[in-house]
């Protein structure tokens, strides 16, 4: 059963990696590692099987067991949501329902993708989708599976428990439209990393990012710094973070943000293919762009920056 309301969903919201091992399996122990690590930097909740959580690279049964875990080792202690995206309704129905048993708090999913559908047809599979558990639905505007205009949006919101939207866009001017627009009570979470300042300055109730699992406090200090009105702070930290994702994205950076975590003593794990994890060459170049981004900025107060050799 869901622990939180809609409504409670708000902060600092890791899209969680998922661990897995030199076998490309599902790492359980390291997920729980991961989980407890990020809760014990400040996180908010949790964002799991999307993207970052390479879900499209995961069984159907897969992704139900990193739910299943998650939420066991949340214990309520922040909101979940799953993503359940994929590209057939009946198999995203599944994967909500399973979702609603396991206690998550929320779903969301991109929408369908690969062949080009109709807007009527993204409007059946939200609407097939949204109807099918009592759980909220965060609906998902990305540019890998195709962006959204905000009239869409706007007639998305109409669907029966689609209470949000993952904006991951750069047109913030649009999350203040949401909530002027649609209404204060529709959440709305900015999805660039690299714009959480300007997310939440236009009134975004919570930032979702792939680069939190690994500068959770970097992220969770732009956040408390735009919430006491502390820009000068505030953009501070976010430029060092849009350099250190800068340099990161050279690779497959999600092996960028898992080797990262490994160096401030949190292991987790490996990519699975053909997404490839670092060779040793890669990983100590990753350093040396992290070891100048630290020197020009002097930021001593970043813990991955602080983990270097």
């Amino acid at each position: 059963m869901a622990k939180f309301s809609y409504e409670e969903i708000k902060g600092v919201i890791p899209a969680l990696i998922t661990p897995f091992d030199h076998e490309e399996n599902f790492d359980e122990m390291r997920m729980r590692k991961t989980v407890n690590w990020l809760l014990e930097e400040g996180v908010h909740g949790f964002y799991l099987t999307g993207s970052t959580g390479e879900g499209f690279l995961m069984t159907p049964e897969e992704r139900k067991v990193v739910v299943e875990v998650v939420v066991d080792e949340v214990k309520g202690r922040v909101p979940v949501i799953v993503h359940v995206g994929a590209i057939g309704t009946k198999i995203s129905i599944d994967l909500a329902k399973h979702a609603e048993k396991a206690g998550a708090d929320a779903v969301s999913s991109v929408p369908p993708f690969y062949w080009r559908f109709s807007d009527d047809a993204i409007f059946q599979y939200y609407e097939d989708l949204a109807t099918a558990t009592s759980l909220p639905m965060i609906i998902y505007n990305v540019p890998l599976a195709g962006l959204f205009g905000f009239d869409f949006i706007k007639r998305l919101s109409g669907i029966p428990h689609v209470h949000g939207v993952k904006y991951t866009a750069y047109t913030h001017q649009d999350i203040h439209k949401a909530k002027a627009q649609i209404g204060k009570d529709f959440m709305v979470y900015s999805g660039a990393d690299e714009m959480a300042v300007s997310g939440i300055l236009n009134e975004a109730d919570g930032i979702i990012g792939s680069f939190y699992s690994m500068l959770p406090d970097v992220f969770v200090n732009i956040y408390d710094h735009v919430k006491k009105e502390e820009f000068k702070e505030a953009q501070r930290l976010q430029k060092i973070a849009v350099d250190i994702i800068e340099a990161s994205l050279k690779f497959d950076y999600y092996a960028v943000i898992k080797v990262a975590m490994k160096w401030m003593g949190m292991d987790a794990g490996y990519v699975r293919r053909p997404f490839r994890n670092l060779t040793a060459e890669q990983e100590e170049a990753v350093k040396a762009s992290y070891r100048e981004i630290r020197d020009r900025y002097q930021a001593t107060d970043i813990k991955v920056l602080n983990a270097l050799d």
